[in-house]
């Protein structure tokens, strides 16, 4: 009898949920409300500003398991937007991003940790055909929902590669286009349901 009375103890604490370890939750990021942007240097004078149009991206966190969180991220290199269609067409060509044989931009990350307002990230890049490791802190992690049962995290995160080091241009001397190019992604991202 006693087991019996256990056994449909231990039930009902399952069934609630007690004692069961808490899913990832996972989102894909929403175009609509984020941004993937870039400067660099022109004659060491001022910045050139640009952005990616076309990009996609998802991320799974679990606050249990820091080790099951991921985050991934698509760019269409053909996108670039700097406000000027000459130049775009320059990037687009193979002394740049070369879009028709390197259409995408991806980044996979193979860590996750938590840190004080958001998470130290560890990946790959790969851009114009070369994979490169990357290391880059997503700030934020606020939620909302909206509209009424739509549920939204945002992030936002800044950092640097070298287009020498992805093969970007190397004729391109760094007196006249500088070699460092900042990155800025913010992100709102919508939890899957």
């Amino acid at each position: 009898m006693r087991r019996n009375v256990m056994a449909t103890a231990l039930a009902a604490v399952a069934a609630m949920g007690f004692g069961v370890a808490a899913a990832a939750d996972d989102y894909n990021i929403d175009p609509v409300h984020s941004g993937v942007t870039f400067q660099i240097t022109h004659l060491d004078l001022t910045y050139v500003h640009g952005r990616f149009d076309d990009f996609a991206g998802s991320l799974s966190l679990d606050p249990s398991d820091s080790s099951k969180s991921s985050v991934k991220m698509t760019i269409k290199t053909g996108s670039i937007d700097t406000n000027n269609v000459l130049r775009d067409t320059h990037l687009k060509n193979p002394d740049y991003f070369n879009a028709t044989q390197y259409p995408t931009i991806e980044f996979a990350s193979t860590s996750v940790s938590p840190i004080q307002d958001g998470y130290a990230v560890k990946g790959n890049l790969t851009l114009h055909g070369e994979t490169k490791p990357l290391a880059f802190e997503l700030k934020g992690g606020k939620t909302a929902e909206f509209p009424k049962g739509v549920h939204r995290i945002g992030f936002t995160t800044r950092f640097k590669v070298k287009r020498s080091e992805f093969g970007i241009s190397p004729r391109t001397p760094p007196s006249v286009l500088g070699d460092d190019v900042w990155v800025d992604i913010g992100f709102e991202a919508v939890k899957k349901k």
